[in-house]
């Protein structure tokens, strides 16, 4: 459902986004002595993704802070963490549940993200944890997203305003595409043709041509776009404006905007699987931290309810049965667990330190 502190394109981030930015089982990856080499030794599965008969479901966090969590979606457990080398932004589970992938952000000397070094995606089995690939990108990564069909993994590379396009039956990055300032959040339509990418350093959404491999246009959209998502038909996409406290809805054909007040800071947004609510975390600032979800209908174009969750409302996903959304609370690390029937808060789990991004399997 949909980065970080950084540099200029990410001096939005900071000002808004990144403005900061119980396990059991624990792995220690990354940087941390695995090479590519000594992965492609011990993984003895194909290196596509396959379709998965596993019957546990789980949902997962990124931690800026250097982990992963994986809870369990049945009693919201936290089963397992996975120690990572590096500010993990951003994460997403396959489209058949059987791998997920973070982007790690290589850590400098003195904790802080490291600009010069390239970035990485990292590739888990979901249901033993164990490393599966590690591929390089460009710098900055923000958002990684599996196309529907399970052939590519997209990447944003916010520093260098591309998207690397990893090929997965080889996991190699096949091709870089040029896109506007500051590329972050994004989703992939359902036909596995395009690319919406929210450019925060600029006001517009990148449309990227997956079977042409480029950039096809801009749509301007509004201040500090930070993430989209895009309807199953298509047809709608939306686009959380952070420097105007909205959510633009769009329609693709003829780019016209409407746009819905929501809360202060809006971040990531996430379409539910019937394309009728889009729910909006709204993030605020560390010195003025929000803690709301939105709900908006899109149809109607307006906010049908406010839930309050944690301070730093930041990655929200909704469940495939739509019963429930999960929000990471970044300045609580903690995860909200809201009923959908009742819009109200059912738990709270505390993870990691500042939860960015949150993906759940189907």
């Amino acid at each position: 459902m949909k980065r970080s502190l950084l540099s200029i394109p990410f001096l939005l981030i900071i000002f808004a986004i990144f403005l900061t930015g119980c396990t059991s089982n624990t792995t220690t990856i990354g940087n941390k002595g695995n090479t590519t080499t000594d992965i492609e030794e011990n993984t003895k599965q194909p290196k596509g993704i396959k379709e998965s008969n596993k019957e546990e479901k789980f949902y997962f966090t990124a931690n800026e802070g250097g982990s992963i969590n994986k809870i369990r979606v049945a009693d919201n457990e936290v089963v397992s963490t996975i120690e990572v080398d590096g500010a993990v932004h951003n994460i997403q589970t396959s489209p058949n549940g059987e791998l997920f992938a973070v982007t790690v952000v290589p850590t400098a000397e003195g904790g802080h993200g490291d600009m010069e070094m390239p970035g990485l995606v990292l590739f888990y089995n979901s249901q033993t944890d164990e490393i599966q690939n590690k591929v390089e990108v460009g710098n900055h990564p923000a958002h990684v997203v599996f196309t529907d069909d399970g052939r590519y993994g997209l990447v944003t590379n916010n520093e260098d305003n591309t998207v690397s396009v990893i090929d997965l039956s080889t996991y190699t990055v096949i091709n870089t595409i040029s896109t506007g300032e500051g590329p972050h959040g994004f989703r992939t339509s359902k036909d596995n043709k395009y690319a919406y990418v929210a450019n925060m350093g600029e006001d517009t959404v990148s449309v990227i041509n997956i079977e042409k491999m480029k950039e096809e246009k801009r749509i301007t959209v509004g201040a500090t776009p930070v993430t989209t998502d895009i309807t199953s038909d298509g047809k709608t996409l939306v686009a959380t404006l952070n420097g105007e406290n909205k959510l633009a809805i769009i329609d693709v054909e003829s780019e016209s905007i409407s746009k819905v007040d929501v809360g202060i800071g809006p971040a990531q947004v996430y379409i539910d699987a019937k394309d009728q609510f889009a729910y909006v975390a709204n993030q605020g600032t560390p010195e003025k931290p929000s803690n709301t979800l939105s709900v908006i209908d899109i149809k109607e174009k307006k906010v049908i309810t406010t839930i309050e969750t944690g301070k730093g409302s930041h990655g929200v996903v909704v469940s495939p049965n739509n019963q429930f959304a999960y929000v990471t609370n970044m300045y609580e690390n903690s995860v909200s667990i809201i009923d959908l029937e009742t819009y109200t808060v059912t738990g709270t789990i505390q993870v990691g330190e500042t939860p960015n991004g949150i993906s759940i399997m189907d």
